[in-house]
């Protein structure tokens, strides 16, 4: 009975201790991969947490001061210039305008507004926006209509389609992938951003939340899963914190107020909550977030390309072939970024030049001094990326199998 008793021990010790050697294993066969896959996973359900903890919730406020207006379509069908003191050069221009849409379509009025520049002047046959104006009791009456803008949406709409077009017809699948991704990245700023900044959340939390929703719902569709998008992701992550964190820095050590435009100066009218400081570091954490996904994708990819070319490469082969084509890539997409910024704050230096400021004066000016900095921030962030993803992408790919890897046609460079 007892050796009965000890071998059936033995045989449940024989039983247990393989099952316990099982556990021990990895999911995935490589304990760096599920490190690695598990630190996504932990960053998914933190910027889930923080989806849910800054999600706007109620009406927002409205400014009575600075209330919504209401403007209706119309097209100019005759324009004539007239003498007036309205302008500073003496000339306005009169035009007859038909009313395209509202309650008063079909409804024809005369519109009057000064000369401008160029492509300002209504012309005939332009397609315009104009408002109602309001009549208050007792007042002398006035014209019924007021320009308000030009209607750019038909040239956008016409934009927009050549640029879908474009896209499906080079990119097929993987372009329209690419496509479902940018609208769900564009949903999310629209939807929970702006608004939750708008709600009096801190702007550079939600620019952070928002900016780690968007990877997390467009690496994904745009790229598939694996470990391109695995790197490309953890890459991103870090190194869109490491901007952030020297954003929020500089704009305190360089005192940036945010209030350099003319958008800054009517939210912080309207919206007394909002910080400006915090709303223009949010605006350099999302401004880098995208080349950001480009260049960590690209060494992702070329990585993979690497591996696959060559399986018997070793991590410190697949980083040294990767670093180099980095190097190319860094110069070009830091360029991209600099001059994105550089033509954006074009028109205030050209007004620096005209006044005939020094350049060390106009780099001090905070409008050029909030380019400077998000392309500086922007492009240390792109310079980190590099070794890092770089880094991560050779350790998954000496530790993943050619299926793990996943189908060669989802590494090809799309954007």
């Amino acid at each position: 009975m007892i050796g009965r008793a000890r071998e059936a021990e033995t045989s449940d010790d024989a039983f247990w201790g393989e099952d316990r050697r099982r556990l021990r294993v990895p999911v995935s066969g490589s304990y760096v991969v599920d490190a690695l896959v598990l630190a996504v996973v932990v960053l998914a359900f933190a910027t889930i947490f923080g989806l849910a903890l800054l999600w706007p919730h109620g009406s927002l406020g409205r400014s009575a001061q600075f209330g919504p207006i209401r403007t209706v379509g119309g097209v100019a069908e005759s324009v004539k210039s007239v003498p007036c003191a309205l302008s500073a050069s003496h000339t306005c221009r009169v035009a007859q305008v038909k009313i395209l849409d509202g309650p008063a379509k079909g409804r024809r009025t005369t519109l009057t507004t000064v000369a401008a520049v160029g492509s300002l002047d209504v012309s005939k046959g332009d397609r315009i926006r104009v408002y109602k104006n309001p009549v208050p009791a007792g007042s002398r009456p006035t014209a019924a209509y007021s320009f308000a803008d030009f209607d750019r949406r038909g040239a956008m709409l016409w934009l927009g389609i050549g640029f879908v077009v474009l896209l499906l017809a080079t990119g097929r699948v993987h372009g329209l992938r690419a496509l479902v991704g940018l609208l769900a990245s564009l949903l999310i700023v629209i939807k929970f951003i702006v608004p939750a900044i708008l709600h009096g959340s801190s702007p550079f939390a939600v620019a952070i939340v928002g900016a780690f929703a968007v990877m997390l719902v467009m690496m994904p569709l745009s790229y598939g899963l694996g470990a391109k998008s695995l790197a490309a992701w953890l890459g991103t992550a870090i190194s869109l914190l490491l901007a952030a964190g020297l954003a929020y820095a500089f704009a305190h050590v360089a005192h940036l107020s945010g209030a350099s435009s003319d958008e800054s100066v009517y939210l912080g009218a309207s919206q007394s909550r909002l910080s400006l400081q915090g709303l223009l570091v949010a605006g350099m954490v999302i401004g880098a977030l995208g080349v950001l996904v480009d260049l960590t994708v690209s060494q992702s990819s070329t990585v993979i390309a690497l591996r696959r070319a060559n399986p018997s490469l070793s991590f410190g082969g697949l980083f040294r072939g990767a670093l180099e084509v980095g190097h190319d890539h860094i110069a070009a997409t830091v360029a991209t970024l600099v001059f994105a910024y550089a033509g954006a704050a074009l028109p205030v230096l050209l007004i620096f030049s005209v006044g005939e400021t020094s350049f060390a004066d106009a780099v001090n000016g905070e409008a050029v001094a909030d380019a400077a900095i998000a392309a500086l921030v922007g492009s240390i962030g792109l310079i980190v990326s590099m070794p890092i993803t770089t880094a991560l992408a050779a350790l998954l790919a000496t530790r993943m199998s050619d299926k793990q890897l996943g189908p060669v046609s989802d590494h090809a460079h799309e954007h």
